[in-house]
């Protein structure tokens, strides 16, 4: 089975790809960021007139990648518990991974994916965070 998923409960993917795409009993979900469905909005983002970020909030976008990741994986028939194995990337590894890291602990509890952690020097729109994801789907 071979499958194209597109859902308007995550953020607009940027570009010609989807959300995710199934292939056999794997579900492959494009990099997810933290840009909220409803508004398009990044959580705690402050920028000057010159789109400069002033201010931005790890923890709020933590919970909004994984909100959009879960709203995916429910579009496409799969679950977070059957996520095995995650790679994410943070635009600031010393200032924002311990507080990554525990929020992750917390939505990962008992999931036992493999993970992969990287700082990049920056993601397509202003996000700090953004994750690829692999789950299994029945």
């Amino acid at each position: 089975m071979n499958e194209i998923i597109k859902t308007e409960n995550a953020a607009k993917p940027l570009g010609a790809y989807p959300h995710a795409r199934r292939a056999g009993n794997l579900l492959f979900l494009s990099g997810i960021g933290s840009r909220q469905a409803s508004d398009n909005k990044i959580p705690g983002l402050e920028q000057d007139a010159e789109g400069n970020i002033l201010k931005y909030d790890i923890e709020a976008e933590c919970h909004s990648v994984f909100a959009n990741v879960k709203a995916v994986l429910e579009a496409s028939g799969s679950s977070w518990d059957k996520i095995i194995d995650v790679t994410v990337f943070l635009t600031n590894m010393k200032k924002d991974f311990p507080v990554y890291n525990k929020i992750y602990g917390e939505y990962f509890s008992g999931v036992e994916a493999c993970r992969t952690t990287v700082e990049v020097k920056s993601l397509p729109t202003p996000i700090c965070i953004e994750l690829k994801v692999i789950a299994l789907i029945d």
